[in-house]
């Protein structure tokens, strides 16, 4: 694939959601748009796979679902996550983008 111009990359660089651009809200996606659509995962098990402090971890899912990316649902005792399809879309947006700027 050719290389982009120095404009054309800057043009796909803008494209890099803010939402999700950040390290850790990178990685919630990830692992959240991996599940099947309408699936969850709890809050302990993202923690764990993610080595995030509780508080991190809620500030960063917080960040996404004032997005609409996710949804988090509390029963009880229980939290868990779940990507909405408006987040499974912006994610997909940013894996191109991101693709596109490097060249894949």
């Amino acid at each position: 694939m050719p290389s982009l111009s120095p404009g054309e990359e800057a043009a796909v660089a803008a494209d890099l959601d803010p939402v999700i651009h950040a390290p850790a809200r990178l990685r919630l996606m990830v692992v959240l748009t991996e599940l099947p659509p309408g699936s969850t995962m709890s809050f302990a098990r993202l923690q764990e796979l993610l080595g995030l402090t509780a508080g991190n971890l809620i500030t960063h899912l917080r960040r996404l679902d004032d997005a609409g990316y996710v949804r988090t649902r509390k029963e009880g005792r229980l939290t868990t996550a779940q990507a909405t399809d408006q987040g499974r879309a912006a994610f997909a947006t940013y894996r191109a983008a991101l693709a596109a700027l490097l060249g894949d």
